[in-house]
């Protein structure tokens, strides 16, 4: 791929599926029909890829408790970019995920220099009213990086277990990255893991919806959450074939180990730095378990943060949408005019002439009026098939296209902008204070 995927300036991603050898992610379309009530992100494949979805989904299935976690860096408006994550949020949240946000003014500061004013003042004016107008209940946990002392503590705690050789090759900093881009690495970790601190409920899977520039921050977090943890357990093979597992200590006290060994299902054997159980089967209540002894004696039993990825949309123009040029997105706070404007401008999948159009038919895949339809304005599946097959077959032109999506996203951003008005008189429900 030769491409060094980071958080902060990532080339554009050409071909999705080579993430799956390059990074390690799966593939998502298998766990499709285990999902209740997908979203349109999930029906229409936008979401491509994941790391340990399928605990995220036995816990939905099965109302066992589970999160949801992801955050903005306020460096810039609120756009159709961050809407997707917002809509994964909510619909997390509505399946009965216990919801977390975080603003992550640190990395702001450090890696785009904005000042802790304006971090706060777009933090609140551009993200969290747009994600409350979307329905983000008041339930979850919207905060600031720099205003929770949890978060703090935790990423310093972190920091013991990560090194900069380990940070370089992940994210890339060189000898010229800043001390406090660094910092800002490891309170993203500590973001990801928030929401199985005791105070939040303890350990429970928990899903980051994110693009795939944002996976740096899953790898790491998901290799310091193993490395924090007091125990690992392996399955062994023993001489006669049979199996057994056997509980490593990494930094547990020998009284844990002995805790184990009195509480573990099946008959378990105590050694030094670690008790071998046999004659069972269930790793599930060894797992439980060792995550319990490990509770008691003051640890954390971090499960892997599970994480899902959705395409990027392309810029309006064609190409990546950037927000060094407005004409490439739509804000989720632009005028409901100029979003008509920007529609009726934006790139197609159209052919050169309306002849060539009415005989070839257009590429609603190369469109990036389609796009918008397919990711946010069109709900209904058969609309949207409807759209596409007359787009194909020639029936649809440009022109009528391009103002049927320019009135639905007026629409909606009218209402989306009335919606954040009054997110505005409720921002005390969720703690904010302007």
């Amino acid at each position: 791929m030769n491409v060094k995927i980071n958080p902060w300036s990532s080339s554009s991603i050409q071909d999705y599926s080579r993430l799956f050898d390059d990074f390690g992610i799966s593939p998502f379309n298998d766990l499709i029909p285990e999902i209740k009530s997908p979203n349109r992100y999930i029906r229409r494949n936008i979401i491509f890829g994941h790391r340990s979805y399928d605990l995220v989904i036995d816990a939905m299935n099965n109302q066992k408790p589970f999160s949801v976690m992801s955050g903005f860096m306020p460096s810039g408006k609120v756009h159709l970019g961050h809407k997707m994550v917002m809509d994964e949020i909510i619909w997390h949240q509505k399946m009965g995920g216990d919801a977390f946000v975080g603003i992550a003014d640190r990395e702001a500061y450090s890696v785009r220099g904005i000042s802790w004013e304006m971090c706060r003042e777009t933090g609140i004016n551009e993200y969290i009213l747009s994600l409350i107008a979307l329905g983000f209940e008041p339930e979850g946990h919207i905060y600031f990086q720099s205003e929770s002392q949890q978060i703090m503590d935790l990423a310093f705690e972190l920091g013991v277990r990560a090194n900069f050789s380990e940070m370089s090759a992940i994210y890339g900093f060189s000898g010229e990255t800043n001390i406090s881009h660094m910092i800002s690495a490891l309170c993203q970790s500590a973001d990801i893991l928030n929401p199985q601190l005791s105070d939040n409920g303890g350990p429970k899977p928990t899903v980051i919806p994110v693009g795939a520039d944002q996976d740096p921050h899953i790898r790491l977090t998901r290799g310091l959450a193993h490395k924090m943890n007091m125990f690992r357990i392996e399955k062994r093979e023993q001489n006669n074939g049979n199996f057994y597992f056997s509980v490593r200590s990494k930094s547990a006290p020998s009284e844990a180990l002995k805790e184990i060994k009195e509480l573990a299902p099946g008959d378990a054997k105590l050694f030094e730095g670690h008790v071998d159980v046999y004659n069972t089967d269930d790793f599930n209540d060894l797992l439980e378990t060792v995550r319990q002894v490990e509770l008691e004696f003051g640890g954390y039993s971090f499960v892997p943060p599970a994480s899902t990825y959705h395409r990027f949309m392309s810029g309006l123009q064609g190409g990546k949408m950037s927000s060094s040029s407005p004409d490439s997105y739509i804000a989720l706070t632009d005028d409901p005019e100029s979003s008509v404007k920007k529609i009726k401008r934006s790139k197609t999948g159209g052919r050169i002439t309306l002849q060539e159009q009415k005989e070839l038919g257009g590429i609603p895949e190369e469109c990036s009026v389609f796009e918008i339809m397919l990711f946010h304005l069109v709900e209904d599946d058969r609309e949207l098939a409807r759209i596409h097959q007359e787009c194909s077959n020639g029936k649809l032109m440009c022109g009528k296209c391009k103002a049927y999506a320019a009135e639905l996203m007026k629409e909606f951003l009218v209402e989306h902008q009335q919606m954040r008005e009054n997110a505005r008189e409720r921002l005390h429900e969720y703690g904010i204070k302007e």
